[in-house]
């Protein structure tokens, strides 16, 4: 079983919102069903609370599809123009 790991942007994060992050569910609707269903586990526990709180290294699955809850880094949202490799012109840009 393969477990993709899923940055957030803070500490923790809800288990309804988790899973809809993490595509392991189309929809908050589906997620509600999935979650009260007992098919969503945590940490190979079944989970049955939505609102229940993730941290960073948690594992849940949904059947066989399963998500690790990553810390997010933040190097993707960071911008440098000096090292950007694009021939981007922030003066261009600067004043409108």
């Amino acid at each position: 079983m393969q477990i993709e790991d899923v940055a957030i942007s803070g500490e923790s994060i809800k288990l309804g919102q988790f899973i809809k992050l993490a595509n392991l569910v189309e929809t908050g609707g589906a997620a509600k069903a999935a979650i009260s269903e007992g098919t969503v586990t945590v940490n190979g526990a079944v989970d049955t609370r939505r609102g229940g709180t993730l941290a960073v290294g948690d594992v849940v699955c949904v059947g066989q599809h399963c998500a690790r809850v990553a810390a997010d880094d933040g190097a993707e949202d960071y911008f440098d123009e000096a090292t950007a490799d694009d021939d981007f012109d922030p003066e261009k840009w600067r004043n409108l």
